[in-house]
């Protein structure tokens, strides 16, 4: 009854079931990999950012360049304050403002993007408190350059002079006379009155959307897994009815067949 599974038909039928299964197994167990180590490296992300608010300040070139295991942490840094820009569009809290960035020139010759709070409404250059002035020592979080379109950075274009969109290197470079350091820090406590801006989670640390997706992907690869299972073992049944009825004469003749013998 079953030699119906050694016929051509059956032997592609069999080779895919084969294939398929191991592959479906093989991509949910890599989503779900995804997924699990997206939770450590949200974990993880907590656990620093917990940690690193009792840690000693480290100086800036020690930290550099900024990864996810140096985002977040506790940096110090000694220059002149420059250039001040404002960043607008920037919510805390709940409510819409911008940040107040200031460029601290080092000894290195380099500048480091600093934002020494957040202020509401509208971006004004007026309603900006001037950086101190003289020699100052900054401590504050360390974090990666942004990227326009992520994480809620606006790609906005065309802004007034003295704004920018993005805190990075890339976006500043055309707006201030320095070589710039791929960073920025955001003070611990804000300057002269303002809210300090709380750091950012390093990239792809975060249980957002992303993260989900992947866990979603991997039930769907194994209900595909578990499909074609179910697909193999319906096909199965129905060849051996199939065979059963042609043994004992229930399967009606074609129609073809029944006029050539007609005939």
């Amino acid at each position: 009854m079953y030699r119906f599974l050694l016929t051509p038909r059956w032997w592609g039928i069999n080779v895919f079931v084969l294939l398929a299964i191991p592959f479906c197994v093989f991509m949910g167990s890599w989503q779900l990999s995804r997924f699990e180590g997206r939770v450590h490296d949200h974990r993880t992300a907590t656990e620093q950012a917990t940690a690193d608010g009792h840690t000693a300040a480290r100086p800036l070139t020690r930290l550099l360049p900024v990864d996810q295991s140096t985002s977040g942490q506790r940096v110090t840094a000694s220059g002149r304050y420059g250039e001040q820009l404002l960043v607008p569009g920037r919510e805390l809290d709940g409510k819409r403002g911008f940040y107040v960035l200031t460029l601290l020139r080092t000894d290195s010759g380099k500048a480091l993007p600093v934002v020494r709070g957040w202020l509401p409404g509208t971006a004004d250059a007026a309603k900006a408190p001037a950086p101190p002035t003289g020699e100052v020592t900054v401590t504050g979080s360390l974090q990666a350059s942004e990227t326009p379109g992520d994480n809620g950075v606006s790609a906005e274009g065309g802004l007034p002079a003295g704004q920018t969109a993005a805190i990075s290197s890339a976006s500043l470079v055309n707006l201030v006379p320095y070589r710039l350091y791929d960073a920025w820090v955001t003070l611990e406590r804000g300057d002269s009155g303002m809210k300090a801006v709380p750091a950012s989670a390093p990239a792809g640390t975060g249980l957002d959307l992303k993260a989900f997706q992947n866990l979603g992907y991997t039930g769907e690869w194994f209900v595909f897994a578990g499909f074609v299972v179910f697909m193999w073992f319906r096909l199965l049944r129905r060849e051996i009815e199939f065979q059963r009825d042609a043994a004992l004469g229930l399967v009606p003749e074609e129609p073809e067949r029944a006029a050539v013998v007609g005939g």
